[in-house]
């Protein structure tokens, strides 16, 4: 198999399968996203006020270096602003009701679902896989059904959208498998 058939290795395993320690495959949100919901839910917590990289890092308690250019990202997706000098630092571009945790997600990540680094729509199986891109899509929409649909607002307030409420409260919803 030539060097560009070889699929990429799954997060959390080592190249030769097997997993080391406890498993980690399955759907991963990254340090990176995960970092960068904190940080935006830091400055959401308080609109009027901007802050610099050194407080939100030590609101959250993340690496500020890592934050710095997680935030250069967000600024760049249009979700933060920054300012120079003593008044300086980062506040969100756009009210906290209006910024959804999959427009974090997407500035620092890119598309919430892929498949081998593809869109789904995109996916083209044969034979007895031939409409597994019905799940891909599926799943990329049920996805976004949650991220796009909750706010840095909710999770502040602790008030989800009714459809994501249900899945939380769902039997098993916080039990591993």
């Amino acid at each position: 198999m030539p060097d560009s058939d070889v699929p990429a290795p799954i997060a959390g395993w080592p190249s030769n399968g097997k997993a080391k320690g406890r498993h980690h495959g399955g759907m991963q949100i990254s340090a990176r996203a995960d970092y960068a919901v904190r940080a935006l839910l830091a400055l959401a917590a308080d609109e009027s006020e901007s802050a610099t990289a050194q407080v939100l890092a030590d609101r959250q308690s993340l690496p500020r270096k890592f934050l710095e250019a997680i935030l250069s990202d967000l600024r760049r997706g249009g979700l933060v602003r920054s300012q120079r000098g003593a008044e300086g630092g980062y506040r969100l571009a756009r009210p906290a009701t209006e910024i959804s945790v999959g427009d974090v997600l997407r500035a620092v990540d890119g598309p919430l679902a892929g498949v081998r680094g593809e869109r789904p729509e995109t996916a083209s199986y044969d034979g007895a896989a031939e409409h597994l891109q019905t799940v891909w899509v599926a799943l990329r929409a049920a996805v976004r059904s949650v991220l796009d649909e909750v706010s840095l607002a909710d999770v502040l307030a602790a008030k989800f959208p009714a459809h994501v409420q249900e899945l939380v409260d769902s039997p098993g919803a916080w039990s591993r498998r």
